[in-house]
């Protein structure tokens, strides 16, 4: 496969796993605040700090984190690279590139994805009230991944598309766990109170992962929550089952076997899967959530960085150049 073909399909789906994921971040801001007017106020500036894009946004909007500012800025704001918008324009450009190699279904669902979220009201009651905006986004990424699933051959573009979505979205549910950092309890002794357990839920409720986590653990735990969106090799959205499955299309572009490597991305995603098997939540909760996730982060943009060298370092596309810039800040 050309690696021109290889680098669109990779980040086409990039784009559209980080469309899904900021929508979520709003989600769970917007739950995490919701009827806590008289103990906490609504607080805006974690989503802008989690996406760090904190010198863009304040460029665009000076230092008002205000939900319409913050809101308009990840969904509809064409001037900020890493907004819903932004990110579908680049998945459909990609996938227009790349139209040959793909099936009907798959660019149908890019297409009507990106035509959908352009024609939404962009004005303030947007974003006053953003669910039905952030529903389609949701809805429309998971028509997109079900038609990736079931109209394309799992060969070689497959995988491909496999391995962008993967490392996005394990980079991706580390940051909306960071959100949860960032919200402030009034006081101390509100963490571990019924308004803490309330906030975990409705996190828990907007990475889709309530129910299945309440078949494996039954009540709500802190704890228990961070190892269910970390560790579980099962749940398709936590970090570890991401980097499972990463390694397993990274192999099989490559021929690789396992326990050897054959390029340093397959090195160090190897070292960052097997680190995540011998991992308890007690080892994460005390080194640090938000440390951990920090040293995640950084080394999902080594690993991309290592991909693109292995697999597109011929790749010359103009798109590409331009995004990754942003992406590995």
């Amino acid at each position: 496969m050309l690696s021109r073909v290889a680098d669109s399909i990779l980040w086409m789906s990039r784009y559209i796993e980080r469309a899904d994921n900021v929508a979520r971040f709003i989600d769970v801001n917007q739950k995490l605040t919701l009827g806590f007017q008289s103990g906490i106020n609504p607080q805006w500036e974690p989503l802008v700090l989690t996406t760090g894009d904190q010198e863009k946004f304040e460029e665009l909007y000076g230092e008002d984190y205000s939900q319409e500012n913050v809101v308009k800025f990840l969904t509809l704001d064409s001037n900020n690279p890493n907004s819903i918008i932004s990110c579908l324009k680049w998945a459909r450009e990609n996938a227009r590139c790349i139209r040959d190699n793909l099936s009907i279904p798959i660019w149908e669902a890019i297409n009507k994805f990106y035509l959908l979220v352009r024609s939404f009201p962009n004005h303030s009651s947007t974003f006053a009230n953003p669910q039905p905006l952030l529903d389609i986004v949701k809805d429309q990424s998971q028509l997109f991944e079900g038609a990736s699933q079931l109209t394309m051959s799992h060969g070689e573009a497959w995988n491909i598309n496999q391995l962008g979505r993967l490392i996005e979205r394990a980079d991706k549910t580390s940051r909306i766990l960071d959100v949860k950092y960032y919200i402030l309890l009034p006081r101390v002794a509100d963490v571990g109170s019924s308004l803490d357990l309330v906030q975990w839920t409705a996190l828990l409720n907007s990475t889709s992962a309530l129910q299945m986590y309440r078949r494996a653990h039954g009540r709500i735990d802190p704890k228990k929550i961070v190892e269910f969106l970390v560790l579980d090799r099962f749940f398709p959205r936590s970090m570890h089952y991401c980097l499972i499955n990463a390694d397993t299309a990274l192999r099989f572009l490559s021929g690789a076997p396992p326990y050897a490597f054959s390029n340093p991305a397959e090195q160090l995603l190897g070292r960052m899967k097997t680190n995540m098997d011998y991992l308890s939540h007690d080892d994460i909760v005390n080194q640090g959530l938000h440390e951990f996730i920090d040293g995640l982060q950084g080394q999902l943009n080594e690993l991309g960085i290592a991909i693109q060298e292995a697999f597109f370092c011929n790749s010359s596309s103009q798109i590409q150049s331009q995004n990754q810039q942003f992406q590995y800040q």
